[in-house]
């Protein structure tokens, strides 16, 4: 997509597959953390920061949400709509799937097995679904892309090593672990890149149009 191109017609075309991803996004991560086998590692440090601060597990994803986009910009990934979108809305959507009471809530341990593993495939085809808009990483899926970009490993390394690293300070600010949690700081890697591989989706290719294109192209226009 060239810089000239309308950023409306763009977005227009886009907003509701990227609305749909922020959903599956946040689906995703309720259903991890209504499984009860502890929770993922991002979850991990949610939880910690919602029992230090005192705000909602959505509000505490929000707040990590502005501070990874900050250390993004620090490692050169470029902002789009989307990124600042899914820093709000995906904490939006937890919050609501949380009140909603919808959720399975299963006693049976092989049953919630499965659905964290459900819940896992759902966030890799989130990641998918939203990045495949061209509007901007998210932040935590934009530190992923910065660090895949950096270091040319792959991105299911990538993920994994990030997940294990919040997955330590979340611990220590008090979040719940459990075997959900091995399992998913693991495993989402996987998920992800299997995702990725099933749809033929090249995360390093992916063009995206980012907010300073946009200035630029109102600039130009005005």
């Amino acid at each position: 997509m060239e810089q000239t191109t309308s950023p409306i017609i763009h977005y227009l075309k886009n907003l509701p597959r990227l609305f749909f991803g922020y959903f599956l996004y946040a689906l995703g991560i309720a259903l991890t953390v209504d499984a009860n086998l502890g929770l993922a590692p991002w979850d991990v440090l949610h939880q910690g920061l919602s029992q230090t601060l005192g705000i909602t597990f959505g509000m505490a994803s929000i707040g990590v949400g502005i501070i990874i986009v900050m250390l993004n910009v620090r490692l050169g990934e470029r902002v789009g709509w989307g990124t600042i979108g899914n820093m709000i809305f995906i904490g939006v959507f937890l919050d609501l799937l949380f009140g909603s009471g919808l959720l399975p809530s299963l006693e049976s341990v092989p049953l919630r097995v499965i659905q964290l593993f459900v819940g896992m495939f759902t966030i890799g085809l989130a990641s998918f679904v939203y990045l495949g808009c061209g509007m901007g990483s998210g932040p935590r899926d934009g530190l992923m892309v910065a660090l895949t970009k950096k270091t040319g490993k792959p991105v299911g390394m990538i993920r994994s090593g990030i997940e294990l690293c919040v997955l330590a300070v979340g611990y220590f600010l008090g979040g719940s672990i459990g075997v959900g949690t091995v399992l998913t700081a693991l495993g989402i890697g996987f998920a992800v890149q299997t995702v990725f591989r099933l749809v033929r989706f090249d995360v390093k290719g992916q063009r995206h149009r980012f907010v300073d294109e946009d200035l630029a192209w109102v600039r130009a226009k005005g």
